[in-house]
């Protein structure tokens, strides 16, 4: 699929000022994604829920200047400026530009918070730069009227991705797929796709409670960890995996069988991080009390009968997946047991969300 597509063609409008406010969600992949290709494509599909609780709103103020080689931004975050964060903003421009060249026109104040701590080890990189991908895209279509919604959450997403593989899966929701895959029409490794079967009842408002294992920043990035796939033993088998895995997702979402999602849901977990662990260099990511949670969640689950499962990002932090009709019990039994396996107690509370929405 061609990337021309996302190259404005038309005249564009001569717009002096604008202002738009974003709130995006962040995600949680279910079929993972680890080794990628230049720009920022993955090697296999995946994916994921989109949260609710857990998202970023950021407002970009554009205002016209004098065209210039360089973009022209101020960044503020959670109320203060945030030199140490305009690196990858600006790279994530300088990644844009063909498809954004309107960016070089205006000067750009970028205020955005999270309604997570920024250290909980929750991907804000998904729900802030998608964030910033949607206010690109508002300007775009007071820019050019004629632009639709599903252009423009498509190129959202395309552009989200140039930034943050992850992120492209943070425009939509429920379920969002990104990578091509035989059994996802429209899928797409330049951008996330809405799941396109009916859900089964039982996987609708899905609960997500995340347990704050390890709030410091990872030893190994996620950019390091997915370059070391490229000469990683085990690398062509597990894209293989993961691919047969969304198929057999696909099914399960369909159908119902929450037993077999619990089963390919954690799989996919510890698969992601016995890759990071038989790479070279190798590294766990995983800390004791995130394997102390593991093993609880596995003990509820015989004693109580429960579909309670889990699965893992690519950090310490463990994210507890559970159906409404099991909230309540659940709820409980975090409150009670794994909190204590938390660092300062401290979880949050989610489920799954719709994607984008404009403030």
């Amino acid at each position: 699929m061609s990337t021309k597509q996302f190259i404005p063609k038309s005249a564009l409008k001569n717009i002096e000022k604008a202002i738009f406010s974003w709130q995006t969600p962040s995600n949680i992949a279910l079929v993972k994604y680890w080794g990628k290709s230049n720009p920022q494509l993955p090697k296999n599909a995946s994916i994921s829920f989109t949260l609710d609780n857990c998202h970023t709103i950021t407002t970009i103020d554009f205002e016209k200047k004098e065209i210039s080689e360089n973009v022209d931004f101020n960044l503020f975050f959670e109320g203060k400026q945030k030199d140490e964060f305009k690196p990858k903003i600006a790279e994530f421009f300088k990644r844009v530009a063909d498809y954004c060249p309107y960016i070089f026109e205006y000067k750009m104040t970028i205020n955005s918070e999270n309604s997570f701590p920024h250290s909980s080890g929750i991907a804000s990189s998904a729900s802030g730069l998608s964030a910033i991908a949607m206010c690109l895209m508002s300007l775009e279509k007071e820019l050019n009227s004629d632009l639709s919604l599903e252009f423009i959450n498509k190129k959202a997403s395309f552009l989200a991705r140039l930034g943050s593989g992850s992120a492209s899966r943070s425009v939509e929701g429920p379920l969002v797929v990104w990578g091509s895959h035989p059994e996802i029409e429209g899928s797409s490794d330049l951008f996330g796709v809405k799941f396109p079967h009916k859900v089964h009842s039982i996987f609708e408002n899905y609960q997500d409670a995340i347990l704050l294992v390890d709030k410091g920043e990872k030893q190994v990035s996620s950019t390091v960890g997915h370059n070391l796939m490229t000469n990683h033993p085990y690398a062509e088998n597990r894209f293989v995996q993961a691919n047969d895995n969304l198929g057999k997702l696909s099914e399960i979402l369909q159908n119902g069988d929450i037993k077999a999602f619990v089963n390919l849901v954690e799989s996919e977990a510890l698969t992601l991080h016995a890759m990071m662990m038989t790479s070279n260099p190798y590294f766990i990511l995983m800390k004791p009390n995130t394997l102390e949670i593991i093993n609880k969640i596995w003990s509820y689950r015989q004693e109580n009968n429960s579909n309670i499962c889990f699965t893992l990002d690519a950090g310490a932090n463990v994210h507890v997946l559970y159906p409404l009709s099991e909230k309540e019990a659940v709820n409980q039994f975090i409150e009670n047991e794994l909190a204590n396996y938390c660092q300062k107690k401290q979880y949050i509370y989610d489920s799954v969300g719709f994607g984008a929405k404009q403030l």
